[in-house]
């Protein structure tokens, strides 16, 4: 997300960082850069103008070009303007006084509403709603099955009716069905359509008439840069939207909608779509997105992460293996699943301060098959070979190496690994930290 940006943003400060002072020419100079680096990233022009207008009157303050770290400071002021345009507080979805609350998802076909309804929903769930999903997209084929499968997947009911019925019926009907089981939130499943089509649209606003949604969402492809603004405007216009979920953050996305789209249009982005698994939609927090452009990372996203994945009590047990220099094969391979769940090696690392950048060259398939590499050397040893590696030698290797498809290089690889690991867990135990942090599993 937004790496190409994240990383002119970096060279650019990176020469100012090493000046004890800055000249305003300097300044000028650099947001010319970023000016270009935004409207590469298909960020809108106007939106380009405000922001840097706004930077510059504060950056060239005499107190900042004075100041012992005056590119600290640009920075810091870059790190407020960007909030400020991606919305400042976080927009929660809002709650009406009576039960259901309808969530009306809308968009162009192929924006992901289906998916996202259910990621929705999974979101909801969590927070222990009772949720009935609506397959209210009655013209694309499969739509109804598709909506059905991610249901039961999660355990959701789905209310859906025969082809042939007026979509706006099956809506009116599916919060009748809400009510009689108690639902705290209805999510409906449009059909996508242009927001040309004066018919369809139409239906649209029908459907809002009928269940009077508490929440409008627009669903858009983050990919699609600058039409995704355009689009929301016109949604905006014939609907009023309530907020908007962007879809493909974590896909090769300039990112120029999340940064243009509350600008333009006055609408704030709710949730971002970070991956295909049901779990992976975030709530948007403008502050955190704006601090992982500049490379300062996100750890709170990450904590949030981590308390959803790792229970405390094996976490506490792992805790006294590791001071105890009892951690083996079998604990390494339960980790990695757990840090697997959390998401992406890419996407993990890049909400750590300064880390970014190792993800670079590094795609997320490329990182799953190393680490699918690594699961399969593993359990290809016997019990008595993970609790005690030193016992692997030659012929040990080539037995391993042969039944998990890899080589004994790649034993080997992984058994340095791990060794190197262990080194440095006995150094933090002993409340010492490695100068040069080995690279792990996965990388």
């Amino acid at each position: 997300m937004f790496e190409a940006l994240t990383e002119k943003i970096g060279k650019i400060f990176s020469g100012l960082r090493n000046k004890g002072r800055i000249s305003e020419k300097e300044v000028d100079e650099a947001l010319r850069q970023i000016r270009l680096a935004l409207l590469e990233a298909d960020v809108n022009f106007k939106v380009v103008k405000s922001f840097l207008t706004d930077v510059r009157g504060k950056a060239v303050d005499a107190k900042v070009l004075e100041s012992l770290t005056p590119a600290q400071q640009i920075i810091k002021i870059l790190n407020e303007e960007l909030v400020a345009i991606l919305g400042k507080e976080p927009a929660k979805l809002k709650a009406s006084s009576k039960q259901p609350s309808v969530i009306m998802l809308v968009g162009l076909q192929g924006a992901g509403k289906t998916t996202t309804a259910a990621k929705l929903a999974s979101h909801l769930k969590q927070a222990n709603q009772k949720i009935l999903l609506v397959a209210a997209d009655t013209r694309r084929p499969a739509a109804v099955d598709q909506l059905k499968v991610l249901g039961g997947q999660l355990d959701i009911s789905v209310y859906s009716e025969d082809a042939g019925v007026d979509p706006v019926q099956i809506c009116r009907n599916s919060v009748k069905k809400a009510e009689e089981i108690a639902a705290s939130w209805v999510i409906i499943d449009t059909q996508g359509r242009l927001h040309v089509d004066e018919v369809l649209m139409k239906e649209l606003v029908d459907i809002k008439k009928a269940v009077v949604p508490v929440e409008i969402l627009l669903v858009a492809d983050a990919m699609t840069g600058q039409d995704a603004v355009n689009v929301a405007d016109e949604f905006n216009k014939n609907l009023g939207l309530t907020g908007l979920i962007l879809t493909k953050m974590d896909g090769d996305a300039r990112g120029g909608a999340a940064l243009s789209i509350k600008f333009v249009t006055g609408v704030p982005i709710k949730f971002i779509g970070v991956g295909e698994k049901t779990g992976s939609l975030e709530i948007f927090y403008p502050d955190r997105l704006a601090s992982r452009i500049l490379g300062m990372g996100d750890v709170l996203t990450l904590i949030e992460k981590a308390e959803q994945t790792f229970d405390k009590q094996q976490l506490e047990k792992l805790e006294s293996k590791l001071r105890k220099s009892g951690f083996d094969l079998d604990d390494l391979l339960e980790q990695m699943r757990r840090i697997k769940k959390m998401g992406s090696f890419t996407q993990l690392v890049e909400m750590i301060p300064g880390f970014s950048k190792l993800t670079k060259g590094i795609s997320d398939k490329e990182s799953q098959d190393r680490t699918q590499k690594i699961e399969a050397i593993i359990l290809s040893m016997t019990a008595e070979e993970r609790k005690n590696p030193d016992l692997i030698n030659g012929s040990r290797k080539r037995r391993i190496a042969k039944g998990s498809g890899t080589t004994p290089g790649d034993v080997n690889q992984l058994l340095n690994q791990f060794y190197n690991i262990q080194k440095m867990t006995k150094m933090i135990s002993k409340g010492k930290l490695p100068k040069n942090m080995p690279n792990l599993p996965g990388r």
